[in-house]
């Protein structure tokens, strides 16, 4: 195999879009109670947000080993890597010591690791972009070129139905938490150089459903060329009913909907919707 396309499994993909692209995820794990669990082929989602939902203890989750991602760099010549955002783990410098210990020892072999700046459907959509350069035969040095530059120009946002998991996790202000809590306030956060950032408040989810819709207006351009991405977790009706407003608002090239893994569950919980564009 000549080119191949890795990640790690914050990267939310169907199944269909993992085969399109031969992409080869990087399990991360994930620490409940007495429980491990490891976000590969054999998670099963919907038992592990029963059991994080039924939980009093904070779930924690682990970056892959530096093994983890030798082995997935193994049989192709030329390797794209795509991470979670450096900022929220420490996934990026794994993959790039892994890179060093096999450039170490190869010289006819390309290893390039890509900082998302994102997490989530933001993964996947880099995924998908760097496969669309190689299926147009461009080089690996411009490939890379024009991978960051979509990085830089990629927006995130996310609206979350519960926020105790991110603030948890120390991801989210305690303060901005309770007070969105006591007044029923729905929070619109995005990424800001790969770090988490409160964009909105908004009172009501219906409310904050539809100012979700509007900042993706106010925030993007040039539709017609890009794909929007939308992930869910556990909320498949509110992610197609997201899907029906923006396609009827906004003339996205394409629009993919996925399941969230069980690293973007741990802390979009229950009912929360990312999208990246």
């Amino acid at each position: 195999m000549k080119y191949k396309i890795v990640a790690d499994s914050c990267c939310d993909v169907t199944r269909e879009m993992k085969d399109q692209i031969n992409l080869d995820l990087v399990p991360m794990t994930i620490s409940l109670e007495n429980e491990q669990f490891f976000v590969d082929d054999n998670f099963n989602i919907k038992d592990y947000i029963k059991k994080m939902c039924e939980s009093k203890v904070y779930p924690k989750t682990s970056c892959p080993s530096i093994q983890d991602f030798i082995d997935k760099y193994k049989h192709a010549k030329d390797v794209f890597v795509v991470t979670i955002s450096s900022k929220l783990s420490g996934t990026f410098n794994a993959a790039i010591q892994a890179k060093n210990t096999i450039l170490g020892d190869v010289s006819d072999k390309f290893i390039h690791v890509f900082d998302s700046m994102s997490a989530s459907i933001g993964e996947t959509l880099i995924s998908l972009k760097i496969h669309e350069y190689i299926k147009n035969n461009l080089k690996n040095n411009e490939i890379v070129e024009k991978v960051n530059s979509y990085i830089k120009d990629m927006k995130t946002y996310f609206l979350l139905e519960n926020i105790d998991n991110l603030t948890k996790s120390g991801r989210l202000n305690p303060f901005i938490a309770k007070a969105a809590s006591i007044l029923n306030i729905k929070l619109i956060c995005g990424s800001n150089e790969g770090e988490i950032k409160l964009v909105e408040k908004v009172r009501g989810y219906e409310r904050a459903f539809k100012r979700f819709i509007d900042i993706i207006g106010e925030e993007g351009s040039n539709f017609e060329k890009k794909i929007l991405g939308i992930a869910h977790c556990n909320c498949l009706q509110r992610a197609l009913s997201l899907k029906e407003y923006i396609k009827n608002k906004y003339n996205f090239k394409d629009i993919i909907v996925a399941e969230m893994s069980g690293i973007t569950t741990t802390y979009a919980d229950n009912g929360g919707i990312v999208i990246a564009f």
